[in-house]
């Protein structure tokens, strides 16, 4: 229980990592609060989080909107009075094709989501924190946030930039308590991989032949990483991307 009493928030909270890391932080002890878009139900994963013995939240955001990113963290504030973690989870994916194929109305989609809102999230997250003198995020990031893929460029774009805006912060708030971190995950057995990989003549099997262990990872071994970076264990490491399965 490393985060036994401590409120956890979690975007992108209802599926695949954000869901495997918004249980995980139940079974930490944490207090937490999720979210989805507006369209996305979050009873089931509200149901497994309980499970774990702790109370939480499903509220319904869209972080690519100001007004919704406030509303988000001000609801988590009122209801269980501070916001100790926060997981930067919510992305999407795109189309696979090269560059001169995607079009500006993708490319501002994606980097609304990926980018905007992630730095929406740690704006409202670290105005918080700082009222408390402490706090961790995470961000989820990518392996392409480090390197890259052919035929998703706006994707890529969108994950360096989280990265961009991770460092960044990470050295704005170091001195004020506040650590900043990211995860980078390889292929991960998630939709989005496949979706991601399949166009590119890729499966995810051959994929994880590139990778050390031989396998993919899963969403579970993600969330532990999270929850790590979350803790005091983590207490001497900020602004760091953590590539799991590179």
């Amino acid at each position: 229980m490393i985060l036994q009493d401590k409120v956890a928030l979690v975007t992108g909270g209802t599926s695949g990592i954000g869901r495997a890391t918004a249980i995980a932080f139940g079974a930490a002890g944490a207090k937490v609060v999720f979210c989805d878009r507006p369209n996305v139900e979050g009873e089931e994963t509200a149901a497994l989080i309980r499970e774990t013995g702790v109370e939480c939240l499903f509220v319904k955001a869209d972080v690519s909107s100001e007004s919704d990113v406030q509303a988000l963290v001000q609801k988590a504030i009122s209801t269980y009075g501070r916001l100790d973690c926060a997981f930067n989870n919510a992305g999407i994916d795109l189309a696979v094709k090269p560059l001169h194929e995607q079009s500006i109305e993708d490319f501002d989609k994606i980097m609304s989501i990926n980018a905007r809102g992630l730095f929406l999230c740690m704006k409202y997250e670290i105005q918080q924190m700082l009222t408390q003198g402490a706090g961790a995020i995470v961000n989820n990031s990518s392996t392409n946030g480090l390197v890259a893929l052919p035929g998703i460029s706006p994707y890529v774009a969108s994950k360096h930039a989280v990265m961009g805006l991770t460092r960044s912060a990470a050295l704005d708030y170091a001195k004020q308590g506040i650590r900043i971190n990211a995860v980078n995950p390889g292929p991960i057995s998630t939709d989005m991989v496949d979706r991601i990989l399949e166009p590119l003549g890729i499966t995810v099997d051959s994929f994880a032949s590139t990778v050390p262990m031989g396998r993919v990872g899963q969403a579970e071994e993600i969330a532990q990483a999270v929850i790590f970076l979350c803790s005091d264990a983590a207490s001497y490491i900020t602004g760091q991307p953590l590539a799991i399965l590179l």
